[in-house]
């Protein structure tokens, strides 16, 4: 016991000279971040890391040391980048164009939301909005992007994620495809029904239509149901016109209640959800690149460096400046074979310096980087 006592003391000795020297390190870094500034040189050189950590490396005696010596380093490297990200950071006051301003809605607010009437899109409008705007629908998620990003529609409500069925990936591909912003979001809570024509019976049933998310969220329902046919259409209001414009009694859809008073149909049966707390986030898409003093959730998009660590490096700097990551998400990048996308959101607000700080070394460390919006986060409906 008296050794291994002795064998700490000496550690602490050691860590304390460790300690030291990396705060010596770290003003010469602050050193070094002056000089960037002065001459306009980037703070990620990457050829002048390579040759440090081989450097350091060919120090040492064995290859655990070697290998234990690069990984320190690349850490070292890193948080020195970080702190020079931040001086650096402290004197942007650009990002992207953003600007602060509050949301006005008027009876003239042109909103656009894809499906028919009786969409939960359609629900998450009023929600978000009210009844007092200039609402209308078009068929495609795509469609509401291109009114928005035309200037036809002020603002786009579009769904992104489901809390049993996971992310709407084809709204993540559109936000990285239209210079368009997320400036809000709304939660709907998801019940849905079985709906038939009048007169139909469960038993007559033989074929359902609903979204691909609609069937998959109702999955325990149609396990019991293997001899019918599932038909995937672009929603699930527009499953329920599939009903009634087809007049067949065999029919059905999976679909909201409003959807069957919408168009003139009957409940089979209620509560088809897997889950009873099922709800879908929407966002609210704008051309304009505005945010709200109390936005306290911001969304960017990047990609990283195809090289082992680029993902981590990233991610590094919610970590260095205390921000609270929420959701991360990836969709691969068309015309680049396994490389891919991240979508990434995170508690914050544009005006904040830890927020700038990190935006700042994210942009400078990343292939490609969007800030896709700062807006106002809500909670999950149950």
């Amino acid at each position: 016991m008296q050794d291994l006592m002795k064998l700490r003391d000496e550690i602490d000795i050691i860590d304390d000279q460790i300690v030291r020297l990396f705060e010596q390190r770290m003003v010469v870094s602050g050193q070094v971040a002056a000089y960037k500034r002065s001459v306009g040189k980037p703070v990620l050189d990457k050829e002048r890391e390579k040759i440090k950590i081989e450097k350091v490396v060919s120090k040492t005696s064995n290859e655990f040391n070697s290998k234990a010596v690069e990984s320190l380093f690349s850490q070292i490297m890193a948080i020195s980048r970080m702190y020079q990200y931040q001086n650096l950071a402290s004197e942007r006051t650009d990002l992207e164009g953003f600007f602060e301003a509050e949301m006005k809605i008027t009876p003239d607010t042109r909103v656009v939301y894809a499906g028919v009437p009786g969409a939960y899109a359609e629900a998450a409008m009023v929600e978000y909005f009210g009844t007092e705007i200039d609402g209308y629908n078009v068929e495609t998620f795509k469609d509401a992007m291109e009114e928005v990003h035309n200037g036809k529609a002020d603002y786009a409500v579009l769904p992104i994620e489901n809390s049993s069925t996971g992310s709407v990936n084809d709204v993540y591909d559109l936000l990285s495809s239209y210079d368009n912003h997320i400036v809000g979001e709304t939660m709907v809570k998801v019940e849905h029904a079985l709906l038939g024509l009048p007169g139909s019976r469960i038993e007559d049933i033989h074929t359902v239509f609903s979204h691909p998310q609609g069937l998959m969220q109702c999955s325990r329902f149609l396990d019991g149901k293997r001899e019918w046919q599932q038909v995937s259409l672009q929603n699930t209001a527009a499953s329920a016109k599939r009903v009634v414009d087809d007049g067949d009694l065999g029919q059905a859809a999976i679909a909201s209640r409003q959807a069957a008073k919408n168009y003139g149909l009957v409940v089979l049966k209620e509560s088809l959800n897997d889950l009873k707390n099922n709800s879908t986030r929407f966002v609210v898409i704008s051309h304009k690149k505005t945010f709200h003093e109390k936005a306290d959730t911001i969304s960017i998009c990047f990609e990283t460096l195809h090289e082992s660590g680029s993902l981590y490096s990233v991610l590094s700097h919610f970590i260095f400046n205390g921000l609270n990551m929420t959701r991360i998400e990836s969709r691969p990048v068309k015309g680049k074979p396994w490389q891919y996308r991240f979508f990434v959101d995170f508690n914050g607000n544009l005006k904040e310096q830890a927020v700038k700080n990190a935006l700042h070394g994210i942009q400078s460390e990343t292939e490609s980087f969007r800030i896709l919006g700062n807006y106002k986060g809500v909670e999950p409906v149950c």
